[in-house]
C-alpha cells in the first residue's frame, strides 16, 4: 500500500506542473518560530474554544471540539506584517485523523478597508472571537490555500484536495475567488507523518511544494497563475483549522525574495 501511494504521489508531481519556478532567491529572513517557545509572542488567535500548545516538537493548534459549531474554528495570525515576494516554510504534521473539513493557510491578509474592517485586521480582533468562515471571505483581502483538506459536511476518505482561493470582499461571498488548478487525491498528509511545505508569491505566481520529510519521492508542486485577480502585497498570515482539525508546526520561516 505505501509503495502504490508512493508511485502515486510521484505521478501527481508530473501531472501537476512538474516544474517549480527555480528564478529566485532568498533575501533576507523575516520572520522565524521554530514552535517551541511561547506562541504568544509572535502570534494572535481568533477562537475562544482552541488550544495552541508549543512542544519540542512544535506548535500545535488545536481546534474545537464541535463539528458545525462556529466557536470551535480557529485561525493563528502572524502580529507581523509582509509585504512584496515572500517565501514561506514550515514542517506540517497532521495530529488529527478525520476526514471533514479544512486546513487553510491565509497569507498577505488584510482588511477590507472600511471603517468597521480596517486594514489592518489587528484593530478588529474582536470581531473574530468566533471565527466563521464567512467573517473572512466576505470583509478580507488574501490569498487562501487550502490543503489537507476535504468537504464539511460527509467524511470523504481520501477524496482531499488542494485549492487556491482570492478573497476579494465585494459582496458576492466565495463567488469569483476560485483560482484554476485545484489538485484532488493528492496521497499526501498522512496523519503524524511529516511534510515540509514551501509557498512561494512571485509577483502573479504562486506555488505550493510539498516534500515528505522521510521519502524523497513523496512531494507534490502545485502552481497558480493569479495575473487576473488584484494583486494583494502586503499583510499578514494565517493558519486556520475548521472545527475538530489540529496539526503540529515546526520551524516556521518567512523570507523576502529577489530573482
Amino acid at each position: 500500500m505505501k509503495l502504490f501511494l508512493l508511485l502515486f504521489t510521484a505521478f501527481m508531481y508530473f501531472t501537476c506542473q512538474s516544474q517549480g519556478n527555480h528564478n529566485f532567491t532568498r533575501s533576507e529572513l523575516l520572520f522565524e518560530d521554530t514552535g517551541t517557545h511561547n506562541w504568544k509572542d509572535q502570534w494572535m488567535l481568533d477562537g475562544e474554544r482552541s488550544q495552541v500548545i508549543n512542544t519540542p516538537e512544535g506548535m500545535e493548534l488545536i481546534a474545537g471540539p464541535e463539528h458545525g459549531n462556529d466557536t470551535c474554528h480557529t485561525v493563528l495570525w502572524t502580529k507581523k506584517v509582509f509585504e512584496g515576494n515572500l517565501l514561506i516554510e514550515y514542517d506540517y504534521t497532521r495530529t488529527d485523523t478525520t476526514t471533514r473539513c479544512v486546513n487553510i493557510l491565509y497569507f498577505l491578509a488584510t482588511g477590507k478597508g472600511d471603517k468597521e474592517h480596517p486594514e489592518d485586521i489587528s484593530l478588529w480582533n474582536d470581531q473574530r472571537r468566533v471565527p466563521r468562515m464567512k467573517t473572512y471571505f466576505n470583509t478580507m483581502n488574501t490569498y487562501h490555500i487550502s490543503y489537507a483538506a476535504f468537504g464539511a459536511k460527509e467524511f470523504s476518505g481520501d477524496n482531499d484536495y488542494i485549492r487556491l482561493r482570492r478573497y476579494d470582499p465585494n459582496g458576492t461571498g466565495l463567488n469569483g475567488t476560485d483560482v484554476s488548478g485545484d489538485i484532488f487525491k493528492t496521497g499526501l498528509f498522512h496523519p503524524n507523518e511529516t511534510y515540509h511545505i514551501k509557498v512561494i508569491k512571485f509577483e502573479s505566481q504562486i506555488e505550493m511544494h510539498i516534500q515528505h520529510k522521510e521519502y524523497a519521492g513523496h512531494r507534490l508542486i502545485c502552481q497558480w497563475d493569479v495575473s487576473d485577480f488584484p494583486d494583494c502585497d502586503n499583510g499578514r498570515i494565517g493558519l486556520r483549522h475548521m472545527y475538530t482539525r489540529s496539526a503540529r508546526y515546526k520551524n516556521f520561516k518567512v523570507w523576502s525574495i529577489d530573482k
